[in-house]
């Protein structure tokens, strides 16, 4: 290839850098791992008969996608609970620049990337590339080598797991969607007197060992003895914290950098909360059903 046609190669493909980063991160959750692949991608168009691609977008969102499957079977082959187990992030090792955060927080939705890390590799591809980035699912089946039908029936799957069906009445979701958002907001402006009126004065916070604080006790009993400890404790949370649909209610997930950490269940009585589940043990986050919480009307 000669080097006028190598810079026109390399110019096409910077065009496409921004697009094949972001369908790299949904399908990946990584930064660092999505620009890996995002780099193999441009292995493969520098190494193939560039001149017969029609439509570089296309073949490149392709190459990115098959590259990202491949990456996330082999996590599920390795049998990987979680993407800090892979190879070494420089996101998630370092502290992120507000860049970095903002792209993380801001560009899927903190909700969506938590349920697509609970995603089969095939249903994560399919939602991704067809939700997301409106691919025909006629080219999601010949990356999954699958039919257009199996290919729909994966991406309608994961879009109900994304989705989620909550287990109260509307009413009551408005309720709980309500006193949740006013804790988180009390929490996040350190208000101690906003936080002691969601609060059932009786409120019974448990939390269980993985969360626990050395020497701290398991159990709290009153919105009094909580509500400073909560704040304090918020401090350090820095970001990351959204409301989702826990078990079909509304509760408080904690996922810096789209990595589940922690899970706030509540319940409540006459629109206070009075009881707070508080839940970091690994295994019961994964028997948890999370998904996202549609916007209320007035957001």
């Amino acid at each position: 290839m000669t080097e006028e046609n190598q810079m026109r190669l390399a110019s096409h493909f910077e065009e496409n850098r921004s697009h094949l980063r972001g369908v790299a991160y949904r399908m990946l959750g990584s930064l660092s791992e999505a620009d890996d692949a995002v780099q193999e991608a441009w292995l493969r168009l520098s190494r193939s008969d560039a001149g017969r691609i029609e439509n570089f977008r296309g073949w490149l969102t392709t190459v990115v996608a098959r590259v990202c499957l491949d990456m996330l079977r082999s996590r599920t082959s390795r049998r990987e609970d979680g993407l800090e187990d892979n190879a070494p992030d420089p996101i998630a090792s370092s502290v992120p620049s507000p860049e970095q955060e903002t792209l993380l927080a801001d560009s899927v939705g903190l909700a969506v990337l938590v349920v697509l890390e609970r995603l089969a590799p095939a249903e994560r591809l399919a939602f991704v590339l067809h939700d997301m980035f409106a691919v025909s699912f006629e080219e999601v089946a010949s990356i999954l080598g699958r039919s257009p039908a199996a290919a729909r029936q994966l991406a309608s799957r994961a879009r109900r797991r994304v989705q989620g069906v909550p287990a109260v009445p509307k009413s009551n979701l408005t309720e709980q969607r309500q006193a949740v958002n006013a804790f988180l907001t009390a929490l996040r402006h350190g208000d101690f007197e906003g936080l002691i009126a969601v609060l059932d004065p009786d409120v019974i916070v448990r939390v269980d060992e993985a969360a626990a604080q050395p020497g701290k006790p398991r159990e709290i009993r009153g919105a009094q003895n909580w509500a400073k400890g909560a704040i304090a404790f918020s401090r350090l949370l820095t970001g990351f914290i959204q409301p989702m649909l826990v078990d079909g209610a509304v509760g408080l997930v904690w996922a810096p950098r789209g990595k589940l950490k922690r899970v706030l269940r509540f319940s409540l009585i006459r629109g206070k909360i009075a009881t707070v589940d508080v839940i970091a043990d690994p295994a019961t986050l994964q028997t948890l059903e999370l998904a996202v919480l549609e916007k209320s009307p007035e957001s």
